[in-house]
């Protein structure tokens, strides 16, 4: 039987926050489909022990000149750059609005929406130069819905969903998709489950591991150079 044809053969992926969790979960199935990806030291190690094509960068999503460097040593070691995966994020402050700490707020905006804008700015002329591209926000429905206790963690989510949307709009005739992945609650270090595997979202919602988020992940990446844009995908059970 011949080998089935690998999905991501030819393409160029990047994906931030690739160390761990969700976005080592994407970067190794990427590599196996045929790409070369972009990543983590760890993760591009542990690609290119499976036979992949890997390539490790660090950065700072925060600084400007970081992303830079990110984005040319890419596109200067793979000629190009065809998916951009936007992962890198955090939340440090867990707190009300009442109790929370300004500095936390003025740093978890800078990590998960700032840091998101640098990327994709500084993408942007890179993924021009391959004639399309696919932009993949990993947002969260924290951002939709809200959360008290959570308010910095979801205003800086929902600015990344209507940064998606704007960017959507402004890329569209570039042939550039601009979309947003919910992956819902997944176990990882920042947002552990709780003893009896279920979600903190409550019992009703899915509990997944960052492997559950492949799928999804890959049905973004391998969409037509004019496909959906401006979209949210969500793996919630949830209204996200």
């Amino acid at each position: 039987m011949p080998e089935r044809p690998k999905q991501l053969a030819g393409k160029v992926a990047l994906v931030t926050g690739a160390g761990r969790g969700i976005g080592k979960a994407i970067a190794l199935p990427y590599a196996g489909e045929g790409a070369s990806v972009s990543c983590a030291a760890r993760t591009s190690a542990e690609i290119e022990g499976l036979g992949g094509t890997g390539l490790a960068v660090q950065t700072d999503v925060t600084d400007i000149e970081s992303v830079r460097l990110m984005l040319q040593t890419t596109v200067d070691s793979f000629g190009g750059l065809d998916i951009f995966v936007v992962n890198a994020g955090g939340n440090l402050d867990r707190c009300t609005v009442e109790d929370g700490d300004p500095a936390d707020w003025v740093a978890t905006i800078e990590l998960n929406l700032l840091g998101a804008y640098h990327c994709v700015r500084g993408a942007i002329e890179h993924l021009n130069r391959r004639g399309a591209g696919e932009i993949i926000m990993i947002g969260s429905g924290i951002g939709h819905q809200g959360r008290a206790g959570g308010s910095v963690y979801a205003c800086s989510k929902a600015g990344l969903w209507m940064l998606t949307r704007v960017l959507a709009m402004e890329l569209w005739e570039d042939r550039i998709s601009v979309n947003e992945l919910i992956p819902g609650p997944v176990s990882t270090e920042m947002n552990p489950a709780r003893p009896d595997g279920s979600s903190s979202l409550g019992a009703s919602e899915w509990a997944k591991a960052p492997d559950d988020v492949v799928p999804l992940a890959l049905f973004l990446a391998t969409q037509p150079d004019v496909g959906p844009t401006a979209q949210s995908f969500s793996l919630m059970r949830r209204d996200a």
